[in-house]
């Protein structure tokens, strides 16, 4: 095969980057408890620039409060702490230290966003009295307690940002039109019809302007977990408020359903999904704030590493993303979705090659990095660059069973590889002709 001969074009420029993330539900709440050494280094390879990942974004889930009560049934780990007193309007800010931790020390290893999500409101608030309904597709946040939930969620941001946690975002909505219920769900979670979460978005921006310290809050929303169905309906309902736009710039999806559709008509969704925002409301961004493989088993190989690449890439490319947020950070369970894989009995963990694929974007594109165009890019080769603050930085796929001749252009430059016999492996490259591995995700770094 020949030469695949590329070369940057910075003069045509796309989205500017706020930077990549992941989740620390339902982990950081046992690993925040492990002996220093190890929840300290797991924090390093999430967070550490030098060391890690060097992710700058980091979600923390503010709980209904389904662990201190023991109601309902929940998947192991997945019920959540509330610091809302059952009894009264007092909070205890001892609760949910682990998690806490993770979250500072997320932030001490360099993330300057933080993310407060909620998945269900406070179980004393709900209709059902528990962190999920009992009849589908049932609002379960009664109208008249909408403004505590509200003043709840502000009293909680305005306590870690005095304790000097950088919350940017606040998200009280979560996946709203899943059907949370008892029957079908082992985690947290709220129905909300698309009114309903206009008037709940609506509340919250509204309350946050009497309070000095949220000035520059954002809130973030929907976060629908479906680009194919009632998606367009609940951005209206958030985009279309004039109120919930002075603390809206975007719309926030989330990435579950499309991997089972075929390859070709996933990319349809996000491309028709993104030219709908162009006509409907143009320069508002759309953000990827969770995505995970839905894929049973631990696969530690290259197989899912490319998976999370090609859809990290999709995102950047089809949909114009300004940030990408994987979930979840940390797993326990045999499922392809943790960056890092811990042994919860043992309090140890390992890495597999997806973490080192998510890598060859997060350690490379900081925030502030503008998307520039690649021209001559070959249709089999996956390729974005990125122009940095310091530096070029160029990641190329290979889902190809063969290895691909490259050049970029002229000079020097250093090619970060991670494919089946390496990570991060990095050498020195002459751009005008340089080689990348079968099944590789690379990164060209120009300085």
């Amino acid at each position: 095969m020949k030469q695949a001969q590329m070369k940057l074009n910075e003069a045509k420029t796309y989205q500017t980057m706020e930077g990549f993330g992941a989740s620390g539900a339902w982990w950081a709440q046992f690993v925040g408890g492990w002996p220093d050494e190890t929840r300290k280094e797991i924090m390093r390879l999430l967070y550490d620039k030098e060391h890690g990942l060097g992710m700058g974004i980091y979600r923390y889930n503010v709980g209904a409060g389904s662990k201190e009560s023991g109601k309902g049934n929940f998947t192991p780990n997945r019920n959540a702490s509330s610091f809302l007193l059952a009894d009264s309007d007092g909070y205890d800010w001892s609760r949910d230290a682990e998690a806490v931790w993770c979250m500072k020390e997320a932030v001490a290893n360099g993330a300057d966003e933080v993310v407060l999500f909620v998945n269900s409101p406070p179980e004393r608030w709900t209709r059902t009295g528990l962190a999920k309904g009992k009849i589908i597709f049932t609002a379960n946040l009664p109208r008249k307690n909408e403004l505590k939930f509200t003043n709840y969620m502000l009293d909680v941001t305005e306590h870690f940002l005095a304790q000097g946690v950088p919350v940017k975002v606040l998200s009280p909505i979560n996946e709203p039109f899943g059907p949370w219920i008892e029957k079908l769900s082992g985690q947290e979670g709220c129905h909300y019809r698309a009114h309903g979460v206009r008037r709940l978005l609506r509340k919250f921006a509204q309350e946050m302007d009497k309070r000095p310290a949220l000035q520059g809050m954002m809130l973030s929303g929907a976060e629908m977990n479906d680009l194919r169905y009632m998606n367009k309906t609940y951005t209206r309902a958030v985009l279309g408020c004039p109120t919930i736009r002075t603390r809206v710039d975007g719309i926030d999806v989330h990435g579950y359903v499309l991997k089972p559709l075929a390859w070709r008509k996933g990319k349809d969704v996000k491309r028709r999904f993104r030219q709908w925002m162009n006509r409907k409301y143009p320069g508002q961004v759309i953000r990827m704030s969770e995505w995970t493989e839905m894929q049973g088993g631990r696969d530690y190989g290259m197989t899912s590493a490319l998976t999370i690449a090609n859809e990290v890439w999709e995102d950047l490319t089809i949909m114009d993303v300004v940030s990408w947020q994987k979930w979840i950070a940390v797993s326990e369970v045999d499922y392809s979705d943790g960056l890092i894989y811990v042994d919860q009995e043992k309090q140890t963990f390992d890495i597999p090659k997806r973490y080192y694929a998510y890598g060859q974007f997060t350690k490379f594109v900081p925030r502030g990095a503008v998307r520039v165009e690649v021209q001559g890019a070959p249709d089999d080769l996956q390729v974005v660059a990125f122009k940095c603050a310091t530096h070029t930085a160029v990641i190329i796929t290979n889902h190809g069973d063969t290895a691909r001749d490259i050049s970029l252009g002229n000079g020097r430059a250093t090619l970060v590889q991670t494919n089946a016999g390496m990570s991060w492996h990095d050498s020195e490259v002459d751009l005008a002709g340089f080689t990348i591995a079968a099944k590789s995700v690379n990164t060209v770094v120009v300085k």
